[in-house]
């Protein structure tokens, strides 16, 4: 007799819930009673785990879409492949969270009130571009990347680029960018000269 799968836990039903509500209603129609009511729990029981909206949608956005890899890959791939991997991986991360968070700008008291949860929690916007530049630092400091490179502007460009691309396809209805992989090498090469040792 084959062994049953476990049952998830209130906090997973929760996050699985609080992704399929913000998916469908946007940030700033999704309350914490009908997450609540989705996983079929009580509010209660949600705010056991999680202190505030602010830190749940952070928890959804860390453990239920797609995952950008900061870190280089330790087998030794190029930079070129490693940077435009990141930039794939970015562009399936606004993709999916695009259709979640566009909401909250239609309202300046809600837009606050989500600026400061999240800030509270550490998070932000601003961490996506921190990580591209930690990354790009990294590679500066294993000699891959010129010295005097601008790797804030660098980080700029990848993830600006990464969300343009990320937007098109969420307002297409699209679950991911077409062509992602050839889309983010394009990107990369067209940022690389800046950042590489001139070829002698």
């Amino acid at each position: 007799m084959a062994a049953s799968t476990p049952a998830p836990s209130s906090r997973e039903r929760i996050l699985d819930a609080a992704l399929r509500v913000m998916r469908e209603r946007g940030l700033a129609n999704t309350t914490t009673k009908l997450i609540a009511a989705q996983a079929g729990l009580s509010e209660a029981m949600l705010y056991k785990h999680f202190a505030d909206k602010q830190q749940l949608f952070l928890s959804v956005l860390r453990e239920r879409t797609p995952r950008a890899r900061f870190e280089a890959d330790a087998g030794g791939e190029s930079l070129a492949a490693g940077l435009a991997a990141l930039v794939a991986d970015l562009m399936a991360f606004f993709t999916r969270t695009f259709p979640i968070a566009a909401s909250i700008f239609g309202s300046p008291a809600l837009l606050a009130e989500h600026r400061e949860g999240v800030a509270s929690h550490g998070g932000g916007p601003a961490t996506v571009i921190d990580g591209v530049r930690a990354r790009l630092v990294a590679e500066q400091d294993a000699g891959r990347i010129r010295a005097e490179a601008d790797t804030a502007s660098a980080a700029r460009m990848l993830v600006g680029a990464a969300f343009h691309q990320g937007f098109l396809a969420a307002f297409e209805g699209l679950d991911a960018v077409p062509d992602a992989d050839r889309i983010a090498a394009g990107i990369v090469d067209a940022v690389l000269p800046g950042l590489v040792p001139a070829a002698d």
